[in-house]
């Protein structure tokens, strides 16, 4: 299931995963992350339709932008507390399956993170707030995979957070207009491509043996 916020993007590549695999079960669930609404929509329709879940793949994310209808600055939401609260809508399900495995798509950006929780999820101040935004919702993303981990240790779901490395996709598309000039000629010259970088991400949702690293950054 490709659970995207574009219906036209997610259904074109659903199409083509079924076309270029003979899957015909591969579908399409719109899921907006900048919206707890959409989110919970999303889970409970989910849950009515579909009985297995075994991996949960936590990937989306946006490097700048706004403020979202729920009040919370965009970055955070979409890299953090949307991917919080759906791993946490669907838990039971992942541990009624298992052994099953959340994986979250995390960055070496956490290293610079700094969570203040009396202003969590709020845009931070300063010259470089969009950068520190960033950074704040992957060391939220390393944090949520360690705590996890440990909450289900005795469940058999395992949790991973993973850097796939500096990758060109559409993350720097709501980056500040005078950032883009360096931004995206820098990805296209330095960084992997999505198919590169998917596979760190693929690695530990798929290999056998990492369960006693549960809750690790790789």
């Amino acid at each position: 299931i490709l659970a995207t916020r574009s219906a036209r993007r997610g259904e074109a590549a659903a199409s083509r995963i079924r076309r270029e695999t003979g899957n015909n079960e591969v579908l399409f669930m719109h899921l907006d992350l900048a919206s707890l609404r959409s989110v919970r929509a999303f889970a409970s329709t989910f849950l009515r339709q579909e009985p297995q879940l075994h991996l949960l793949i936590n990937n989306a994310g946006v490097s700048a932008g706004g403020t979202t209808e729920d009040g919370f600055s965009l970055p955070f939401q979409v890299n953090h507390l949307g991917h919080f609260l759906l791993t946490q809508l669907l838990l039971e399900r992942l541990r009624s399956c298992a052994p099953s495995r959340v994986v979250i798509v995390a960055s070496s950006a956490h290293c610079a993170g700094r969570l203040r929780p009396e202003r969590l999820g709020r845009p931070p101040s300063g010259l470089f707030s969009t950068f520190q935004d960033y950074c704040d919702s992957k060391l939220a993303n390393v944090l949520h995979a360690r705590e996890l981990a440990t909450r289900e240790q005795d469940t058999r779901v395992t949790c991973y957070a993973v850097h796939p490395g500096f990758v060109n996709t559409s993350l720097f598309r709501h980056a500040p207009p005078w950032l883009k000039p360096l931004l995206l000629p820098m990805a296209w010259l330095l960084f992997l491509e999505a198919a590169e970088g998917a596979r760190a991400v693929l690695d530990c949702a798929t290999l056998d043996g990492l369960e006693p690293l549960s809750g690790r950054y790789f």
